[in-house]
């Protein structure tokens, strides 16, 4: 009998997808929006962050923002060719925005983001022509369990009266 192999980078995407699910479990345990981010350069890992507004008390400190900075200095370069962003929701448009220049050639995300995403739900910013740079994209990678962290964490905000 032959079973058949998940595609290796279908594992590498999930390896490095869990590693952003397990700093979105840090911001969920801050108390702030359960999403997580690392970003990977040839194969090693540059930078990882999780949101962090309701900590800093700065309507930036999304997951993204976070780990794009910590990548630039990690490499030593605002322009972070060669890198792969995981995250695991899809990004806003400020977050889009930071990763169009920063020039990341691949987005791989999670959960989409009917609300506020500006890849594939409310607008795809990231394969706009128009703009200087195009920015590979996979979307849905573990995505199930990206959303059900979400879906959890606002329904017990609910559930506590918060906003």
């Amino acid at each position: 009998m032959i079973v058949p192999q998940m595609p290796a980078d279908a594992r590498k995407h999930e390896h490095y997808m869990q590693l952003a699910i397990e700093q979105a479990r840090q911001a969920e345990a801050a108390g702030d929006v359960p999403v997580g981010a690392v970003i990977v350069r040839d194969g090693q890992l540059v930078a990882a962050a999780h949101n962090q507004r309701e900590q800093l008390g700065d309507p930036t400190a999304h997951a993204e923002m976070i780990a794009i900075t910590q990548a630039a200095e990690a490499v030593g370069s605002w322009r972070l060719t060669g890198c792969t962003l995981y995250v695991t929701l899809e990004p806003c448009p400020m977050c889009a925005g930071a990763i169009l220049q920063a020039r990341l050639p691949q987005l791989i995300y999670g959960a989409a983001d009917p609300k506020a995403g500006a890849v594939t739900s409310l607008y795809q910013l990231l394969e706009d022509r128009r703009l200087n740079h195009t920015v590979s994209v996979t979307e849905g990678v573990l995505g199930a369990e990206c959303g059900k962290l979400l879906s959890d964490f606002f329904a017990e905000q609910r559930r506590l009266g918060k906003k």
